[in-house]
Formats: structure tokens, sequence, C-alpha cells
């Protein structure tokens, strides 16, 4: 195939390549084979990043000027809904996304998130009078402040980078943030486009920056631990996640970290649909890609069986639906790498070894080419202690759970280090309700519910991280809160 165009760094705005005209090879998920080179960005590149967005946040008046950055932003979203296809391309063949997953998450719902975005910048308060008091002979007025928290190190994942890119980077600009940001290793050329259409609009030097770099720790812990940054937000594995807040610790960043999560679905015995709502639990999506993607089924013991036989005629049904990059009607392509798909599949040994039923694939197929494929996976006999019922897998595997009544589907939801999202499903809303307040989770849908999107916050408990994203409270991760208070004679 024809290669992708090579991205270039962009640093105190200016487009160039990383020291030295250092790159690497970008990997297709679909083939295994390079698609591109990015820029193999190093130290002194990320140095020159944080020394310009520093810069830009002291000595300029992108923090104060509110219409530039309004103006400046605005020209930024309309540059990206114009190059629809070209970030379509990035997605599909550096990051594996199958095209009717690229009308979703992966670039088409982002692409109409900006109004929204911008309705809720337009809503935040950032002046507020608190009123006056009488202390000690004098009158004191106290005003509640808002500013922007300073430079913003913005750590991107592999998954669906774009859709994340735009949650983290563009409140951050319009709040008065200077961002840095590090895409992923594994899909740069989709960050690295921002940067090259921040440019085409004119942006400020230093206001963003873009970085990019193989070494999938040498860029970030520069972020993390230079006290010239203020805000780390990433979003990433948990693991990744406790180093970014132990690196963090003496500069005492702000952090917001969304990680990991394993998320658990009840279907209640008096589900209306049964089959549809356990049929319609088959992990595809991306591959299960995702961190609030519904991994744990919980279905009552009483209809277990039931349960079992819907789940081996729907996963045969999908049967070869999956993993066609020309089909628009496909949500899932293959796994980011091949060592992803190794990881994979050793979750599903072990899930074989510790007593688990294979119901449906398992396998890394061989009729779809070189590429990191592995079969839509469903385990059953599955216990909550299980290595595939507690950890984050990360790939296309579901494992199914039988529980005895509403109290043990409670406990087992939540016998879990994650909290990240979920479901309820039951033809009585007020039962499914009160489930659903019991899970501890940070987003749940019941009877199907969207519970994300761009005007709801979204983040977890527990192990599922620190902090907001979307909505109004994502504005909130990078504003600080300042009071004063005038004295006058009483």
């Amino acid at each position: 195939m024809t290669l992708l165009p090579e991205g270039q760094l962009y640093i105190d705005g200016v487009l160039r390549p990383a020291q030295g005209g250092a790159r690497y090879e970008d990997i297709g998920p679909w083939t295994g084979e390079v698609v591109g080179y990015a820029p193999d960005g190093s130290a002194a590149d990320m140095e020159a990043a944080i020394a310009a967005a520093r810069r830009a946040f002291d000595a300029t008046d992108w923090p104060t000027n509110a219409a530039k950055r309004r103006d400046l932003v605005g020209k930024l979203c309309a540059k990206l809904r114009e190059n629809r296809d070209r970030l379509a391309e990035l997605a599909v063949e550096e990051g594996g996304a199958a095209l009717g997953g690229v009308a979703f998450a992966h670039v088409d719902r982002p692409l109409t998130f900006f109004e929204k975005l911008f309705e809720m910048y337009d809503d935040v308060e950032w002046e507020k009078d608190l009123g006056t008091v009488e202390m000690m002979g004098k009158k004191h007025r106290r005003l509640l402040i808002k500013e922007p928290a300073g430079v913003v190190g913005a750590i991107i994942p592999w998954n669906v980078p774009f859709y994340i890119t735009v949650g983290k980077v563009i409140p951050a600009l319009l709040t008065g943030c200077t961002v840095i940001l590090k895409p992923a290793p594994e899909t740069p050329l989709i960050g690295l486009i921002l940067g090259e259409l921040a440019h085409e609009v004119g942006f400020p030097p230093g206001v963003l920056n873009v970085v990019s770099g193989k070494d999938p720790a040498l860029l970030g812990e520069m972020l993390v631990t230079d006290k010239r940054v203020d805000v780390i937000s990433f979003t990433g594995s948990t693991a990744v996640g406790k180093r970014i807040m132990e690196k963090g610790a003496p500069t005492l960043k702000r952090l917001f970290l969304e990680l990991g999560g394993k998320s658990a679905t009840i279907v209640l015995d008096d589900a209306p649909d049964f089959a549809s709502a356990v049929g319609g639990a088959i992990v595809c999506f991306h591959a299960g890609q995702g961190c609030a993607t519904i991994t744990r089924l919980l279905v009552p013991k009483s209809r277990y069986a039931e349960a079992t036989a819907i789940l081996e005629h729907a996963y045969g049904a999908y049967g070869q639906m999956w993993g066609k990059q020309d089909d628009p009607m496909n949500v899932m392509g293959p796994l980011i790498s091949a060592r992803q798909r190794e990881r994979v599949l050793g979750y599903i040994q072990s899930g074989l070894d510790q007593g688990a039923r294979l119901i449906a694939g398992g396998k890394a197929p061989t009729d779809k080419g070189n590429g990191f494929f592995v079969e839509p996976t469903c385990f059953v006999d599955v216990t909550n202690d299980m290595k595939i019922a507690q950890e984050e897998i990360f790939g296309p595997v579901l494992v199914v759970i039988p529980y005895e009544d509403d109290e043990d589907a409670i406990r087992i939801a939540n016998d879990s280090d994650y909290g990240l999202s979920g479901g309820v499903i039951s033809a009585d809303e007020g039962r499914a309700m009160s489930v659903a307040r019991r899970i501890r989770t940070g987003t749940i849908g019941v009877n199907g519910g969207m519970s994300m999107d761009v005007d709801l916050p979204f983040g977890g408990y527990k192990h599922s991280g620190v902090g907001k994203e979307w909505g109004p409270e994502g504005f909130d991760e990078y504003l600080e809160t300042k009071v004063m208070a005038v004295a006058s004679p009483a």
C-alpha cells in the first residue's frame, strides 16, 4: 500500500523533524506491515516543547484573551472537520479501527462534539460574588475566581486516540492552558495532525505542542516529573497510572487519570428480552480495546443454561462478520500490535488453565492475513476470582458469571479493583435503579441507557482512576479556583 504521509513534530510554533531526523516505523495492525513513519522525539525535543508551553502560558496573553482562544480553537475544530477523511484513514491504517468504528467513536462522533464543548465552555462561571461579611471592624467583599491551571501534559492511549485527544486538548486550550500533546507510540500520526492544523490556523508559538516518540516511557516521564508542567491528563492502563502518580508526587502534580476497567452488566431474571440482553453482550467493538467495555456478564443461575445457549448461538451467528477492513458495517478489526495479541492469548490460556469453559473463539485466526487478530471469545463457568474475571484483558473476551439473587449480583459486580462502567437490565425500572445505585462505578446504564456522552462527566472509582473527563467537570480539571477578599471600612 501507499505509505501514510509522514508527520512532523510541532514545537514552539514550528513544524519540524525530530532531533537529528530520527524517525520510526508505524506498524499497521491489519497487515503487520509498515504503513508510515513518525518522528522519534528525543529528550531535547520534549525539553523544547515544555519550555515553549511554559513561556506561552507565563509571557503571552493566551491565558487572559478569551476571544483569541475561542476564535483559534474554533478554527482548529473546523480544520479537523475538513480533514475527516484523513483522520479516518489514520484511524484505520495505524489504529486498526474498523469502518463501523470510524463512523462512531474513532472519528465521526468526536467530530460532532465541538459545538457542545463550546457551549459548556461558555457556561463556565469565571467570577462569582460570594457576598460581603463584616468582621473585625471591616467589610469584606469575597469573590471566587476561576483561572487556567497552567501547562498541561496530555498523554494519549492508542485505542481511540482521536476521541480522547478531543476530550483533553479542546477543553484545556479553551480554558487558557497551554498544552503538550504526547500521542501513543503506536498511533502517532493521528496526534501529529493536530500540530499541522494548529499551525495552519495560526496558533501562537508554544500554545499547542505535539511530540511523538517510539519509547513508551521517556517523553511521558519528562512531562510527569518536570515542575514546569502543572497538570497531567492521562488515559491508559492502571499500572502506568500508578507510576504517574508516584513520579508526579515530588512536584505535587494535578493529575487526571482515566485508567482500566473490568465492567459488569447484570441481567436480572425478569429482563424483558432476555435473549437480546444476553446475546447483545458480545465483546466485539474495536476488538474489546476499550476501558469502558463491558467484559463481565452476570446472569441468574436459574437461567444460566439458557444464557449459555443464547451466547453460543450469538457468537456462531457473528462468525465471519468481523475482521473485514472494507465493510462499513464491521466494528471489529485486529488488536493494535503483536504484543497485545500475545497478551490477550495469554489471558485466554489462563482461563482454560483455571477451569473456565470456552464456548466461542479463543484463537488467532489463520484466515485473516498477517494482522494482529484474535477471534471474538466467550468463557462460561467462570468464577469471579479467576484471572480473566479480575484483570483487564483489553481484548475481545467476554466472561459469563452466574449469580444467586440481586444481592449476590451486586456483590460480584463490586468484587473488583475497578469501577468504570456497567449496566443493569430489568423489566422493573425501580428494581434496576436500586441495583445500579449500589454498584461502585463511575458510569452505569439502566436498561440500555447511554451513560457516556460529551456533556456527561466520565471517570471511575477505585483503580479506574482519579477525576473526570467530558462534561462541565472535564473543564474543571484545567481550572484553578482563587478566592479574593477586598476589605473596606465598616
